[in-house]
């Protein structure tokens, strides 16, 4: 008698299958894929998040392996160590000039215009369903969630303000989509935007 998978654990299984089939390199690609996991972190997360262990966590790694391969992509140029202006003793990183240019060489490029070809609203729905699992298992399983200001409980956005209710700050339009490690799911639920 075969076992018919439930639709949980398919949709689990493809989201495995797609996550392999997305590190499947062809070609010579310059980097490992963990470097380029690093590199698209470090291009996509907001100013307090881009430090060794806001990487650590969201690659749910010890920070020294985390900081092994920070330091093996600013030994490459890609990255460059900045210090905090706010807290002197603190780093952040950020892509330098050839770090931006080799993302264009991402070899998650081809996922981003599949996914691109999608209807907005089928979008919204999809980075939803997908940022409430990452924030539900993250929660289970006691490490940091990660997600965008725009989908977080701390997030407000009245009056053409935009603040963050846990950095009790305003912030600048050029963070709210991008990846912040003080990330709360509003009640594990993260809804799609009004119209979609």
């Amino acid at each position: 008698m075969t076992h018919a998978p439930a639709d949980p654990e398919m949709i689990a299984e493809l989201l495995v299958h797609l996550g392999r089939l997305a590190r499947c390199e062809t070609g010579g690609a310059r980097l490992t894929p963990a470097q380029w996991a690093c590199l698209r972190f470090f291009a996509r997360a907001n100013d307090s998040t881009r430090t060794p262990s806001g990487f650590a966590g969201f690659q749910a790694t010890t920070r020294g392996t985390a900081s092994q391969i920070i330091k093996s992509l600013e030994g490459q140029g890609l990255l460059v160590r900045c210090r905090s202006q706010q807290d002197r003793r603190s780093v952040r990183f950020d892509l330098t000039d050839s770090g931006a240019a080799m993302l264009d060489q991402d070899p998650l490029a081809e996922v981003m215009r599949i996914i691109g070809t999608l209807e907005a609203g089928e979008q919204a729905r999809f980075r939803a369903t997908l940022t409430r699992i990452a924030a539900d298992l993250a929660l289970q399983r006691d490490v940091p969630a990660f997600g965008s200001c725009r989908d977080c409980a701390h997030f407000s956005d009245s009056g053409g303000r935009a603040h963050c209710a846990c950095m009790a700050a305003d912030l600048d339009r050029s963070e709210i989509d991008r990846l912040c490690a003080s990330f709360a799911a509003e009640n594990g639920d993260v809804t799609p935007p009004e119209g979609d």
